[in-house]
């Protein structure tokens, strides 16, 4: 996974832009194509490893100009949040390729909006699955915008850890 931060950022300046970077991750899944792409196309499957904590509602439509909705409630260290994910799925090559753009909002607030590439191919018995995030960052936990880069990268590999135990 790599991480860009831009040169504000970077030199500690007050930010009034947003951050942006890439967080990329492979892995060989022992399920077959067929599974892996049910994963990400089916809600019931879906559910399995894609939820907000503090679940209070998810949908999916999964087809170009279709998308997702999710949202949860969180209570980290005693302060309730409102979370809410929403994507809008922009190709679809069954099998092969998602491509979706997501919001995620705390308090109405969006802090990240992302566009994610999903590749996948058989890989003997199993499926090779490339995940790219391009992602923005637009409200900031600290100063320059490097824990929400790291929170992001962080999150890609627990989401990648999820989907590869409900298969």
């Amino acid at each position: 996974m790599a991480t860009e931060l831009s040169p504000q950022a970077l030199a500690g300046d007050e930010i009034d832009r947003a951050v942006h970077g890439t967080a990329a991750i492979s892995r060989e899944l022992g399920a077959p194509p067929e599974r892996v792409w049910a994963a990400f196309a089916d809600l019931e499957a879906r559910d399995r490893w894609f939820r907000m904590p503090g679940s209070t509602g998810h949908e999916l439509d999964f087809r170009p100009g279709g998308g997702e909705t999710a949202s949860g409630v969180s209570d980290v260290a005693g302060t309730t949040e409102q979370l809410e994910w929403s994507s809008r799925i922009f190709d679809v090559v069954e099998r092969r390729r998602l491509v979706f753009a997501y919001r995620f909002a705390i308090n109405g607030l969006t802090r990240y909006v992302s566009l994610v590439t999903v590749e996948m191919e058989p890989a003997g018995e199993g499926t090779r699955l490339d995940y790219t995030e391009q992602y923005t960052v637009t409200a900031f936990t600290d100063a320059d915008g490097s824990q929400d880069a790291a929170h992001l990268d962080g999150s890609l590999l627990f989401l990648m850890n999820r989907l590869e135990a409900a298969l």
